[in-house]
């Protein structure tokens, strides 16, 4: 598999780039990862990263200004993203041939190229040993600025390596990484930097969440809430695990209101969430997902079907 998709990038001069919408390290480490290696190894190419920018992640990577006129004749190539309804980007269906590489479940079997691996990490860990094949088969070499996105990505969807996802295969590729000379410790100050503000709001979701008996738990956070606390709705992504600290919670789902939806973010220690998220056009991991709602009321169906899961 990883051979064809390096004999498939190599027949398109013009390659763009996707990920999922509301991005975290490991969407945009393996994006951008990719589209580094990309131009390192075939530099005549045009490769671009599209999405919106999400100024959170700033210190990982900027994004590109892709207009649907250079989709014509372009590999798309969309990373991390489980189903279209996530795809972040309204164009990626025009180029010429549709690549998906994931490690999420494959609920949604988009694309004439695929390759899932739900038993890595994280995608960019693929994207790592996509490289050894590169490394291998082609002479690709890896530079010191994928890496650096890379090691992002794997450290973001491991939880610092502390996840059950974590492999011996992924410490032995984490190793591989840090000899490359990035900054280690402005990478981690990027990614775990907790404002005062988030610690206010933490407080607050910990006075204000509710758990029935069976351990479903939830919290609403409205936009005044918000605004009281000074924080985005970007922001609060560093909050998402803060209810797992609470003992008796089996699930729980915290909602975050911005100004033409609903986030809902979706954590789990035992029952499989991604196919509630899935009901409501979302999607992700079995224990954390991640998914959108148009109303309180909408809200307020995902938190009984949350807790029918459990019972």
């Amino acid at each position: 598999m990883k051979r064809q998709i390096i004999d498939t990038i190599e027949k398109y001069d013009k390659i763009i780039i996707h990920r999922h919408v509301r991005p975290d390290p490991d969407a945009y480490g393996s994006q951008s990862g990719l589209k580094e290696l990309i131009k390192a190894n075939y530099p005549e190419k045009e490769v671009y990263a599209a999405g919106t920018h999400d100024e959170s992640l700033t210190y990982l990577a900027q994004l590109d200004q892709v207009n649907q006129a250079l989709y014509e004749g372009a590999l798309v190539i969309v990373t991390d993203t489980g189903n279209t309804e996530r795809i972040d980007g309204e164009f990626y269906t025009e180029g010429a041939l549709l690549m998906k590489i994931d490690h999420h479940p494959d609920a949604d079997p988009y694309g004439d190229v695929k390759w899932v691996n739900t038993s890595s990490s994280s995608t960019s860990e693929m994207i790592y040993t996509l490289y050894e094949e590169g490394k291998e088969s082609y002479g690709w070499k890896m530079t010191t600025e994928a890496a650096r996105l890379l090691f992002a990505g794997i450290v973001g969807d491991t939880g610092r390596f502390l996840f059950p996802s974590t492999t011996v295969n992924t410490f032995e590729i984490a190793s591989e990484l840090i000899k490359f000379d990035f900054n280690r410790t402005e990478l981690f100050a990027g990614m775990y930097e907790v404002k005062r503000d988030l610690l206010h709001l933490k407080g607050y979701i910990y006075q204000n969440f509710t758990m029935d008996a069976n351990g479903a738990a939830f919290v609403k956070i409205d936009k005044v809430t918000l605004e009281q606390f000074g924080v985005t709705a970007s922001d609060t992504s560093q909050l998402v695990g803060a209810l797992g600290d609470v003992q008796g919670i089996c699930a729980w789902v915290i909602f975050i209101e911005e100004d033409d939806q609903i986030r809902v973010r979706l954590r789990s220690k035992g029952p499989v969430i991604n196919t509630l998220a899935a009901q409501f056009g979302g999607g992700g991991h079995p224990l954390a997902s991640g998914a959108s709602v148009h109303s309180w009321e909408e809200a307020d169906e995902v938190i009984e079907q949350l807790k029918k899961l459990c019972i």
